[in-house]
C-alpha cells in the first residue's frame, strides 16, 4: 500500500467515510438484532402451532434465528466476490438495499393463525435474506473504514463499522422496550412488535446516500487504475483465488471470531430468553440490562482497537479471549440471581472482554489478506466464524440446559470456544505493521 493509496479520495472526507460505515453498520446490525429479540419474545407464539409444548417452540424460534448465520457465509462469497471485482461501494449497497426490504417484509408478516405453516416458512426465507445481506455487509463497511484509514490508524477507524453493533443492540432493545411501555402486552404481541422491523425501510435511503455521495476506497481505485494499464488476463474469481492462496488466514480467523460471535449472542440474545421463561425475570428488567451493559461495554471496543495500532492485534484479542472464558462462570451465576444489578455486572463485564476481541477484528481480518481478494478473504473468515460461533449458540445453550437442567454446562461451553479463539489468534502472525 502506497501514501498515496491510503490518502482519502477528493469527495470522500474521512469524517464521512467514517460516519457512513458506522451508520450502515449500526442499522444494519440493528435489523439483524430485532430479529433475535423476537426470536426470544415473541415469535415462539405468533409463528408455530401453539399445540408445541413452549420448550419446542422456543427452540424453533431460535432455529429460524440459526438460518441467518447459515445464509451469512453464502452472502460472504457472493458479495466477496463482486466486492473485489466491482468495488467495496457497490457490494455495500447491494447488501444495505437487501436488509432493508427484508426486515421490512418481516414487520408485514401474517401469523401461524392466519396463514397456518406458510408462515413460518415465510419467517425462515426472510430470515435467509437477513444474514445473506449481513455476511455482504461487513466487509463492506469494515474496507470502507479501513482501507480509507490513516497510516498506522486502521485499528483505531476499524472500529467504526464493529461499533455499530453495540449501537445496534442498543437501537434494537430501546425500540422494543418503547414499545413495550407504550401499547398493552396484548396489543403489543399483536402488532407492537412490528413497528421495529417496519422502521428498516430507512436502510433502502441509506443504501442510496452511499450510491451516490462515496467513491470507493482508494485501494480499489488504485486496482482498478493497474487492471486499466495491464495487459489483458482471464480474470479468475477472487473468491477461488483467496481459498487457494490463504487458505490458513480464512480458518483461522473464522476460529478467531467463533468465541466473541458465539458469546455476544448468549449475551444479548439467549439470556433475553432464559431470564424471562426459566428465571421468569420481568422482560423490561432484561431488556434495560442488555442496553445499559452494552453502552458501558461500548467505549472499550474504541480503546481496544486503538491500542493495536500501537501493540499489535494478537496480544489485546487473545486477552480478551482468556478473560471471557474465565469470565463465563461468575456470568450465569450473577444471571442466576434473577437481580438486575447482577445482571447488568454480568452483561456489562462479559461484553467489555468480548470487546477486546471485537474492537480489532476489522482491521485484524482486512490485514490478513492482499487488496485483491480482501472484501472475499475478510468476508469468509468472518462468517465462517459466525456460522459455528453465534448461528448455532443459542440453540446449543438451551439444548445444554435441557439435558443438564444446570447453567454451569453453558458457561464451560463458552469457556471452550473461547479456547479456540486463543488458539486460533496465536497461530495467526502479527499484522498491525503491515504497510
Amino acid at each position: 500500500m502506497t501514501a498515496t493509496a491510503t490518502a482519502p479520495p477528493r469527495g470522500n472526507s474521512l469524517a464521512k467515510v467514517v460516519a457512513t460505515s458506522l451508520a450502515a453498520s449500526s442499522i444494519e446490525w440493528y435489523d439483524f438484532f430485532i430479529y433475535g429479540t423476537a426470536a426470544a419474545l415473541v415469535f415462539p407464539t405468533l409463528f408455530f402451532s401453539p399445540e408445541l409444548p413452549e420448550a419446542v417452540r422456543q427452540l424453533a424460534s431460535f432455529s429460524t434465528f440459526a438460518v441467518g448465520f447459515i445464509a451469512r457465509p453464502i452472502g460472504g462469497v457472493v458479495f466477496g466476490h463482486f466486492g473485489d471485482l466491482l468495488g467495496r461501494k457497490r457490494a455495500l449497497v447491494a447488501a444495505l438495499l437487501l436488509m432493508g426490504t427484508a426486515t421490512t417484509l418481516v414487520g408485514l408478516l401474517p401469523s401461524y393463525e392466519t396463514i397456518g405453516i406458510a408462515a413460518p416458512i415465510l419467517l425462515i426465507l426472510l430470515r435467509f435474506a437477513q444474514g445473506f445481506a449481513v455476511g455482504g455487509q461487513w466487509g463492506g463497511a469494515a474496507l470502507l473504514a479501513t482501507e480509507n484509514a490513516p497510516p498506522g490508524k486502521r485499528g483505531f477507524y476499524g472500529s467504526f463499522p464493529q461499533l455499530g453493533v453495540p449501537a445496534g443492540v442498543v437501537m434494537a432493545n430501546l425500540v422494543f422496550l418503547v414499545m413495550g411501555q407504550v401499547v398493552a402486552p396484548d396489543a403489543f404481541q399483536a402488532w407492537g412488535w412490528r413497528i421495529p422491523f417496519l422502521v428498516s425501510v430507512v436502510l433502502v435511503g441509506l443504501g442510496l446516500y452511499v450510491q451516490l455521495k462515496l467513491e470507493d476506497t482508494p485501494e480499489f481505485k488504485a486496482l482498478e487504475e493497474a487492471a486499466a494499464h495491464a495487459a489483458p488476463a482471464p480474470k479468475r474469481s477472487p473468491i477461488l483465488r483467496a481459498i487457494m492462496t490463504h487458505p490458513k488466514e480464512i480458518v483461522l480467523a473464522g476460529g478467531a471470531f467463533v468465541a466473541n460471535n458465539a458469546c455476544f449472542y448468549l449475551t444479548i440474545t439467549y439470556v433475553v430468553a432464559y431470564a424471562t421463561t426459566t428465571l421468569h425475570v420481568e422482560r423490561s428488567t432484561v431488556l434495560w440490562a442488555v442496553l445499559l451493559g452494552s453502552l458501558i461495554a461500548a467505549p472499550s471496543l474504541m480503546i481496544s482497537a486503538a491500542l493495536t495500532d500501537r501493540y499489535g492485534r494478537r496480544g489485546i484479542f487473545m486477552l480478551g479471549a482468556l478473560l471471557c472464558g474465565i469470565w463465563a462462570f461468575p456470568f450465569f451465576q450473577l444471571i442466576d440471581t434473577g437481580q438486575f444489578p447482577a445482571i447488568l455486572l454480568a452483561v456489562a463485564v462479559g461484553l467489555i472482554f468480548i470487546n477486546m476481541m471485537y474492537g480489532p477484528q476489522a482491521a485484524l481480518f482486512a490485514e490478513l489478506f492482499t487488496p485483491e481478494v480482501r472484501y472475499s478473504g475478510a468476508s469468509l473468515g468472518y462468517q465462517v466464524g459466525a456460522i459455528f460461533g453465534g448461528g448455532f449458540a443459542p440453540i446449543i445453550a438451551a439444548a445444554l440446559l435441557e439435558a443438564t437442567h444446570t447453567s454451569a454446562s453453558i458457561s464451560v461451553y463458552m469457556a471452550v470456544l473461547c479456547a479456540v479463539s486463543l488458539l486460533s489468534v496465536f497461530l495467526l502472525a502479527e499484522t498491525h505493521k503491515r504497510a
